[in-house]
């Protein structure tokens, strides 16, 4: 099992994805087949209604719930363990400091530029690499 906080960019590019074997799909697919474990706080839960519920997306509720529902039954809800890294976007910083929280537990973004560059930090390419070892 592969622990990984899951960026909101990595959601929102599943649900855009025409391509099923998309790195963002399969990320998605893997929490639904207990190949990644996510974890999170409130925090993150509540980034993750906000931006999948924005009018732009238009993804349908069933959709939103049925992630956000599978983040919490599968994942496990962790403390912050505080960084004192630089982040551009304040908004980022939860997530990296819940994968701080536990032990060989990842961070799995779309946008790793907006991370510290450390080996928990990876793109959703990398994290299927990282599963099929």
């Amino acid at each position: 099992m592969i622990y990984a906080v899951i960026d909101t960019n990595v959601f929102v590019s599943a649900l855009l994805s025409r391509y099923a074997d998309s790195a963002t799909v399969q990320v998605v697919n893997a929490m639904f087949i207990n190949g990644i474990c996510p974890l999170y706080n409130q925090e993150i839960i509540d980034e993750y209604q906000n931006v999948l519920h924005r009018q732009k997306f238009c993804f349908p509720a069933e959709a939103i719930d049925s992630i956000i529902n599978a983040v919490q039954e599968f994942g496990i809800c962790l403390d912050r363990t505080r960084s004192s890294e630089f982040f551009p976007d304040p908004k980022d910083v939860v997530f990296y400091e819940v994968a701080l929280s536990k032990e060989d537990a990842y961070l799995v973004t779309g946008n790793t530029k907006h991370f510290p560059k450390t080996p928990i930090v990876v793109t959703p390419s990398e994290m299927m690499k990282i599963l099929l070892k």
